[in-house]
């Protein structure tokens, strides 16, 4: 007799919690960390925030350059505060890591990498790929399996010169996820009967929340930039003032009974390039704590929104895509069974016939169990997701904060060149009078 095939597959709820307790099992080698099954309820994360965040903080740094015999060879050294330790790392080791995590990990949201580009790199290329390795190998340093994962730990933590032989090893033979947690086979278990319906829903919402956030991080990234260039054209200002009330040149005798006028001027002007010089270095600092409090916060949850997107489409022309196939393949056997049996066609080549439908019943129950546990994955990373969203206040706090600090220091400064102006504004005889205001109204009405 061949094997029941499993009920079709449910629809998806994403944020049902279930009160499941499974059994413990311990791994055989704990050198290759299997993965465990979590106390008490194994689909919903009990994490919050803070604790996501306070799992490890990675920085990722540049070294000077390396001379190749025809390239130059950026590298960069990764230290982590959770291992104690700084490793260096090229960007094809980010590369072989990532792929491995996508090896071991195919149902979990595995952050996109930035592109190579080989040639012509420039400073600004290598700057913007250096911030987003860092975005990357801090999303995967706090994601629950990967942090608890022999993956991350070699990755920055071994000094060798061989890391990504290394990590080919650890995966080599393994196994994915699938193979080696222990609730894999029973993930149907846990998932509610609406399960396609609410993962469709949530990946709706997940849609529009990237898209906000894509605008929102394109606004703070001119909102930053217009403030770097604010300070360029303070600092620009201030030199052309300090250039003024240096000229040398000798004035006509028709103005010299000006000249004593002319000379204070002079000698105040050119002091006030000083204090525009200030109020660049202000705004240049208030613009770049928006990039790195505002902007890579934005970009970090990006990166991770669209991890989840990528995840989402790995299911569906992945596992979803295969199975399909599969049930298509096992339907036209079955149609060749039942020729083959009005025909009445030779025992042995229907008794072939029969073992083939018997392994493409297997493999159909094996691809089924793995797209349940595909949803049970995708359950869960939708849960991380919703876990980053507070995240939003951090990134608005920061962004109000800096505002606030980046005014209330340039107001000071502004404040305290205003004194100095006195001189600028002097009267018939020598004696200083107080700038003319504009009338009430257009000033340049008609």
């Amino acid at each position: 007799p061949h094997p029941t095939l499993p009920d079709p597959l449910p629809p998806f709820n994403p944020l049902v919690p279930y009160l499941v307790k499974p059994p413990v099992i311990e791994p055989k080698d704990p050198e290759q960390l299997l993965m465990q099954t979590p106390q008490g309820n194994p689909l919903l994360l009990s994490h919050t925030l803070q604790e996501l965040l306070s799992k490890d903080t990675v920085q990722v740094e540049l070294i000077p350059e390396k001379k190749g015999l025809f390239l130059k060879h950026v590298e960069y050294e990764v230290s982590s505060k959770r291992f104690k330790c700084s490793v260096y790392r090229r960007y094809n080791d980010f590369v072989v890591f990532q792929e491995m995590l996508l090896q071991k990990f195919p149902y979990r949201m595995v952050p996109a990498l930035p592109p190579k580009r080989m040639l012509g790199a420039d400073r600004e290329f290598i700057e913007s790929r250096r911030r987003a390795l860092k975005r990357f190998i801090n999303l995967v340093a706090r994601h629950p399996p990967f942090s608890e994962d022999v993956l991350l730990k070699l990755f920055l933590s071994f000094s060798g010169s061989d890391v990504q032989n290394k990590l080919r090893e650890l995966v080599q033979g393994v196994g994915d996820e699938f193979m080696i947690c222990q609730l894999a086979p029973r993930a149907k278990d846990f998932l509610p009967a609406d399960i396609q319906a609410q993962f469709a829903a949530s990946r709706e919402l997940i849609r529009n929340i990237y898209n906000s956030f894509y605008k929102l991080r394109d606004r703070a990234e001119r909102i930053a930039s217009r403030a770097i260039d604010n300070a360029s054209d303070l600092l620009i200002f201030g030199k052309e003032l300090s250039a003024l009330g240096s000229d040398t040149t000798p004035l006509p005798s028709w103005a010299a009974l000006n000249n004593s006028t002319w000379g204070t001027l002079k000698q105040a002007l050119k002091g006030l390039s000083v204090e525009f010089a200030l109020l660049a270095d202000k705004a240049v600092q208030q613009g770049k704590q928006e990039e790195c409090d505002v902007v890579e916060k934005l970009n970090l949850f990006l990166d991770l929104l669209q991890s989840y997107k990528d995840l989402c489409e790995r299911h569906e022309k992945g596992v979803l895509h295969k199975h399909q196939r599969a049930l298509h393949k096992y339907s036209m056997m079955k149609k060749q069974m039942m020729s083959a049996t009005v025909q009445n066609k030779e025992p042995e080549s229907v008794e072939q016939l029969e073992s083939r439908i018997v392994e493409q019943e297997n493999a159909i129950m094996t691809m089924e169990l793995r797209n349940y546990f595909s949803l049970y994955c995708l359950h869960q990373e939708t849960q991380l997701i919703h876990i980053y969203l507070p995240l939003t206040s951090h990134i608005l706090g920061a962004f109000v904060n800096s505002q606030i600090q980046g005014h209330k220091e340039m107001s000071k400064v502004w404040n305290e060149l205003k004194p100095k102006l006195s001189c600028l504004f002097v009267g018939p005889h020598n004696m200083p009078t107080p700038p003319l205001s504009p009338p009430e109204g257009n000033f340049f009405a008609n």
